[in-house]
C-alpha cells in the first residue's frame, strides 16, 4: 500500500499478534509509519508497545502477522536482520561498553573484517561525515564512561547510523536526560527527519509527543486503538485514548498552608556502598502541610538522600532533626524512623519496596509485620492479614483486588499503589516519596498525584524526589535542586521554569 505521494510506507505492520503463555501482549496490531516522519507511540504500562518494537527489531518473532519495510514483506528473526533492513534501535538503557572509546563502541559488531586498523579508519571517516550532516558531533577518541548521558545517547544514535539505519526506534529516550539535553536530542531528531530518516518515538510524556511528532499512535491492552495527526489532537484526547476513560491531567490543588518545620537536614554528608561521597553539605527544612520537590538528573544523590532520611543509610557527617530534636544515630534505623512517624515510598519498589514472589497481602505488611493487627506473639493471623489488604485494595483501587495474588503479577502502577497504601495508611507525619510514578501508567499517575496532594492538605510534610520536571512543577510547593550531591538552588515553582531548573541540574548555579 502506498501513500498519497506514491511511496510505500517505511514500516507497515499488518495483523501482528504475540502471546506469552496466557498473556496476549499484541492483538492483531496494524501500524503504518510513513517515510521521513517522526511517529510517536504511547500507551499505558503493559499496553504492548515494547513487545511490538521488540518484534520489529527482531528480539521476538510474531506468532502471526506481517512486517513490510518500504513496501516489501520481510521476516525479522534477530537484531542483525533488522539492521540489514535499515532498522536501528536506541534503547532506554544504553548498550555501550563504558571503558571503550566512542570509536570502539561504534565499531563493535561492525569491525569491517579482521584488519581493525582499516575498519577504524572507515568508521572514523563515517563519524566525521555524520557529525557534519546531522550535527552529531562527538570526539571519537573519548572514553564513553566519561561522557555525559546526553553524549552517550548520541553515541547510540551514531552506532545505528553507521550501520545504515534509515528507520530509528527510540525507547523512552529522555528518561535520563536534563531538559537541555532533551532539547538537543529533539533538535538532532528534527535534523534526521529533514534528511528523510524515519523515527519511531516511544514515550509516556505527552508534552514531548505534542512538540516533536508528526503522527502518534495509541496502544491499549495490546491493541492499536487510534492514530492521530499530532496537530489535530491534544494531550487530554491522547490520555483518554490510552486509558479508555476521561483522565484529568492537570492537578487541582489549593495553595499550601505550611506549618511548623517538622524535618530538617543540616550539612548532610553521605557515602555510597563503595565509600564514594554522594551527598555533600546538604541542608534544607520541610514543613508540615507542604510538598518539597527534589529535582535532578538520576544519580546525583537523590537516592542516598532518601535512604539517609529513611534510616537505611548512615550519615558520614551532619544532623537530621525531627520535630525540633536532633536524631542520634541509634534512632535512625528504618524501624525507629517508622515509629517516629516517617513513612518511606522507595524509588525502586522492586529492590526495596516489595518482595515480588510474596503474595500482595504479605508485601503489604513489610516493615509493619510486628503490629498487633496482624496477630499476637509468634503467630500471624492469616485472616486479618488478608482482610487488611482487601480493605486497602478497595480504598486504593488496586487491580485485581486479589490479596493472595503474587506481587509480581500486578502491573507496575498497582504494585506502586500497594506500597503507597502500606505507607500512607500508617498516618505518618512525614512521608518520603521517591519517583512515585516511575514506570506507572497515566491512569495510576492521576490517582497517585491526588493522594500526594491529599497528604499535604491533611497537614503532612511530603518530600518528593522525581526526575520528571512536569511532576515536580505539578506537585511541589518548593523545589530543591541537586547536582553532584550538592544543592545548587532552591526555587518556588511560580518563579522558575524548566530552563532555569535545567541549568541548576547541570550544576550551573544562578542567582534566584
Amino acid at each position: 500500500m502506498t501513500s498519497a505521494t506514491g511511496a510505500p510506507p517505511a514500516i507497515e505492520l499488518v495483523g501482528v499478534d504475540k502471546s506469552f503463555g496466557p498473556v496476549h501482549a499484541n492483538k492483531n496490531v496494524n501500524l503504518r509509519v510513513e517515510r521521513g516522519v517522526i511517529h510517536g507511540i504511547v500507551g499505558e504500562n503493559g499496553a504492548g508497545k515494547s513487545t511490538l518494537m521488540s518484534i520489529l527489531y527482531g528480539f521476538y518473532e510474531a506468532d502471526a502477522g506481517q512486517i513490510l519495510v518500504n513496501g516489501e514483506p520481510v521476516r525479522i528473526r534477530s537484531s542483525r536482520e533488522a539492521i540489514s533492513h535499515g532498522i536501528g534501535m536506541v534503547h532506554q538503557h544504553f548498550m555501550l561498553v563504558p571503558p571503550l572509546s566512542v570509536l570502539e563502541n561504534v565499531m563493535l559488531g561492525a569491525e569491517g573484517g579482521p584488519l581493525l586498523k582499516a575498519g577504524a579508519k572507515a568508521v572514523r571517516a563515517q563519524l566525521a561525515h555524520l557529525a557534519k550532516v546531522y550535527a552529531l558531533e562527538v570526539d571519537p577518541d573519548a572514553i564513553v564512561g566519561e561522557l555525559s548521558v546526553g553524549l552517550q545517547q548520541r553515541v547510540e544514535i551514531l552506532k545505528a547510523l553507521v550501520r545504515g539505519a534509515e528507520i530509528l526506534v527510540l525507547d523512552e529516550p529522555t528518561a535520563v536526560l536534563t531538559p537541555s539535553e532533551a532539547d538537543q536530542l529533539f533538535d538532532m531528531l528534527r535534523v534526521l527527519k529533514s534528511q528523510n530518516k524515519t523515527i519511531i518515538f516511544i514515550t509516556h510524556k505527552l508534552r514531548e509527543i505534542m512538540s516533536l511528532t508528526d503522527r502518534v499512535s495509541v496502544m491499549r491492552r495490546g491493541e492499536m486503538v487510534a492514530t492521530f495527526e499530532t496537530s489535530q489532537t491534544s494531550p487530554p484526547e491522547l490520555a483518554d485514548a490510552m486509558v479508555g476513560r476521561k483522565v484529568i491531567l492537570k492537578i487541582e490543588k489549593a495553595p499550601a498552608r505550611p506549618g511548623a518545620v517538622v524535618l530538617e537536614a543540616r550539612g548532610l554528608r553521605v557515602k555510597d556502598d563503595r565509600g564514594v561521597t554522594r551527598l555533600e553539605d546538604v541542608s534544607f527544612s520541610l514543613r508540615a502541610g507542604e510538598i518539597l520537590g527534589v529535582a535532578g538528573v538520576a544519580g546525583n544523590g537523590q537516592s542516598e538522600l532518601l535512604e539517609a532520611l529513611a534510616g537505611i543509610r548512615p550519615l558520614a557527617s551532619g544532623e537530621i532533626w525531627l520535630n525540633g530534636a536532633v536524631l542520634p544515630a541509634a534512632a535512625r534505623d528504618p524501624k525507629a524512623m517508622r515509629r517516629l512517624g516517617v513513612g518511606h515510598v522507595p524509588e525502586d519498589r522492586h529492590r526495596v519496596g516489595l518482595i515480588m514472589p510474596f503474595e500482595a497481602c504479605e508485601s503489604a505488611m513489610l516493615g509493619f509485620q510486628d503490629e498487633k493487627v496482624y496477630g499476637a506473639g509468634l503467630l500471624f493471623d492469616r485472616g486479618a492479614i488478608i482482610a487488611d489488604e482487601a480493605a486497602k485494595m478497595e480504598a486504593y483501587d488496586i487491580r485485581p483486588p486479589a490479596p493472595r495474588l503474587k506481587t509480581a503479577n500486578f502491573s507496575g502502577g498497582n504494585q506502586q499503589k500497594i506500597v503507597l497504601a502500606r505507607e500512607i495508611e500508617r498516618n505518618p507525619a512525614v512521608i518520603l516519596v521517591g519517583q512515585p510514578t516511575r514506570g506507572v501508567d497515566i491512569g495510576a499517575i492521576e490517582f497517585i498525584h491526588k493522594r500526594i496532594v491529599a497528604l499535604r492538605d491533611a497537614g503532612k510534610a511530603v518530600l518528593l524526589v522525581s526526575v520528571e520536571l512536569d511532576e515536580i512543577f505539578a506537585l511541589a510547593d518548593r523545589i530543591l535542586v541537586l547536582c553532584g550531591g550538592r544543592v545548587t538552588g532552591e526555587r518556588l515553582p511560580e518563579e522558575t521554569n524548566a530552563q532555569d531548573l535545567g541549568l541548576l541540574m547541570a550544576g550551573v548555579e544562578q542567582a534566584a
